[in-house]
């Protein structure tokens, strides 16, 4: 729900791109996750505001937890949670927690979210990469459409491939990384 909301973020900042990675390290006993944008940015006042529950841009609530929740959660799991941005340019945010912290959240259904993001409304090119011990997945939305050229992504084929694409590239790192998680 986190990355989720991110995102959300990111698109309502008027961002064309975005990219979420996330990295798992069982070795170092690290998750975290990343969300850059090219939205319009934020000045420092503003980032030092959005992790006021009670600070929010938008105009249809007065509040905005998203992010403070976010952030608790981060130190709730040994790690915290950075935000830099530019007026003009774009914002990355940064979440890290203990990986095997018992309050940590599972990521969740990361394919239907992608697929959900992919298909929507607004014109974003995505890039995705997820890292896991090593191995990685990685989908990139601007490759898809060029291959594709005018077939659209919501065609029902297409959208069957890429949720297809999708499941096998995350399960391909989970079933990797089986042994090693049994022996954590």
């Amino acid at each position: 729900m986190h990355i989720l909301d991110v995102i959300q973020n990111s698109i309502e900042a008027g961002a064309s791109k975005i990219e979420i990675t996330i990295e798992e390290n069982l070795e170092k006993n690290l998750f975290q996750f990343e969300v850059s944008d090219n939205g319009r940015g934020m000045s420092a006042e503003q980032i030092a505001g959005i992790l006021d529950p009670f600070y929010t841009t938008r105009t249809t609530r007065h509040i905005g937890l998203g992010l403070p929740l976010l952030l608790e959660s981060c130190r709730r799991c040994d790690g915290d949670l950075t935000i830099n941005s530019t007026p003009g340019e774009g914002t990355t945010l940064q979440a890290s927690f203990r990986h095997n912290h018992i309050d940590r959240a599972p990521l969740g259904d990361m394919p239907t979210v992608l697929l959900a993001a992919l298909l929507s409304e607004n014109p974003v090119d995505w890039r995705y990469v997820h890292r896991l011990n090593g191995e990685e997945f990685r989908l990139d939305s601007s490759e898809i459409r060029r291959e594709l050229e005018d077939i659209p992504l919501t065609h029902p084929k297409v959208r069957q491939w890429l949720m297809d694409v999708l499941l096998e590239g995350e399960n391909h790192l989970l079933l990797k990384d089986l042994p090693q998680r049994a022996t954590a």
